[in-house]
């Protein structure tokens, strides 16, 4: 399999290609250069591995929730390689990214839960808790926007891992969710290599969609955020 992965969802800027199970990545933290840097990206990508894009066989995105206009990026990208290459694209969602690379790197055993945090702005987190299953995320409840004041853990987990940016607001988290961490890393960022990851495993169980259906997911209302005063 030949899949082409793509991140803008936060200040970090990667492309990833898998082929038949191996994956190569560019990835540079850049907030203002996702434009700039994202198709140079993937034509190294596909120069290295000395493919061109009609031998791929799907593409894959972080469609959010995360930055409104990189997910715009990374969304105009992958449909416009889509429409052109006639291939499926998996949407895979930036959080669940986030708590992949959490089990790629941290001592994660099996069932321990994983709770990542966005700073989504305006005093607000994304949000999302996720179980490991077999060396994967497994979303347990859904992904939500809310303040760091009402983020709470599902019930039943006995470990806990705290990942992403938002955790920088920890000290407004209440006290059972930050207490019940083993560990706290606000460093990581989506990565187009968790992405394509998923996306493989997704896409082998049919989560391919259209290139008109390849959406980005914002969580929070577009139109609330664009009524703010001074917006």
């Amino acid at each position: 399999m030949k899949l082409l992965a793509l991140d803008t969802s936060s200040e970090g800027c990667s492309a990833a290609l898998l082929v038949d199970g191996s994956v190569t990545e560019r990835f540079e933290l850049a907030p203002r250069g996702h434009t700039r840097l994202l198709m140079p990206m993937v034509r190294e990508l596909l120069a290295e591995q000395r493919l061109v894009p009609a031998e791929l066989d799907a593409l894959a995105f972080a469609c959010g929730p995360g930055s409104f206009t990189g997910l715009r990026i990374a969304t105009g990208v992958v449909q416009g390689l889509a429409y052109g290459l006639e291939v499926p694209v998996v949407p895979v969602s930036s959080l669940a990214a986030v708590a992949a690379d959490a089990i790629a790197h941290m001592a994660l055993s099996e069932g321990d839960g994983i709770a990542v945090a966005f700073d989504a702005r305006m005093g607000e987190i994304y949000w999302a808790c996720f179980v490991c299953r077999d060396g994967q995320p497994e979303l347990v409840g859904h992904e939500q926007v809310c303040t760091p004041e009402s983020a709470t853990l599902t019930p039943g987990v006995s470990r806990w891992f705290g990942v992403g940016q938002g955790w920088g607001l920890r000290d407004a988290f209440p006290a059972d969710v930050t207490g019940a961490m083993k560990e706290i890393d606000e460093s990581l960022v989506p990565r187009a290599s968790r992405v394509a990851d998923l996306a493989a495993r997704a896409f082998h169980e049919g989560a391919g969609v259209p290139a008109a259906q390849a959406q980005p997911v914002y969580i929070r209302d577009e139109v609330a955020w664009k009524k703010l005063p001074g917006r």
